[in-house]
């Protein structure tokens, strides 16, 4: 191959680096609300979650009971049918102005069976709907949340073992403002 050959091809593959690249960085402010694995950022109102990771817990494990510390007493029996499952989540606040977090999420499995999250006090790992600082993150910078391998938010829920069952399971993020936004994600389980 020639010299000249060599470098016609070399240019053109970095020709289209560039443009891939590009490319790339339209799909950065894509919006997207909807999304069909656990991962991709979902705009709801001004900001962009992701759920880090979604699992079932397992109450006799030393790790997965630092979770649910902070549960009411009321809450904390389980019934027979019943699990618990931690979904642990991220916000980002690409602004210039702070935003307020979500304050609503739902679980839906495929009978419509929907769930809401049960309250988790004094725990340094549960999700708290504050308000999110211009250019930063829920769970906030060097918090014991965003410095643990998962690095989000615990929201927990208390599932029958039958919607586990009817997957895939709907994890619904709503936001305050504007009224009625939300997003959707299937959630890993």
């Amino acid at each position: 191959m020639t010299a000249v050959r060599l470098r016609v091809l070399v240019l053109a593959a970095a020709g289209l680096v560039a443009l891939t690249g590009l490319s790339a960085c339209g799909n950065r402010h894509e919006t997207i609300t909807d999304a069909e694995t656990e991962g991709p950022y979902l705009n709801v109102g001004d900001l962009k979650y992701q759920v880090q990771v979604s699992r079932q817990l397992n109450p006799a494990d030393v790790d997965d009971r630092t979770y649910l510390d902070g549960v009411s007493a009321e809450e904390a029996e389980l019934r027979q049918d019943e699990t618990w499952f931690a979904v642990f989540v991220r916000a980002v606040n690409e602004t210039d102005t702070p935003q307020p977090a979500a304050e609503e999420f739902e679980i839906e499995d495929t009978e419509g069976k929907t769930f809401e999250p049960v309250p988790v006090a004094t725990n340094p790992f549960a999700y708290r709907p504050l308000e999110v600082a211009p250019h930063s993150t829920l769970p906030t910078e060097g918090s014991i949340a965003d410095s643990t391998s998962i690095g989000g938010q615990l929201v927990l829920f208390k599932l029958t073992l039958n919607s586990l069952a009817n997957r895939p399971l709907e994890l619904r993020i709503i936001s305050p403002e504007p009224p009625g936004t939300e997003a959707v994600v299937d959630l890993d389980v």
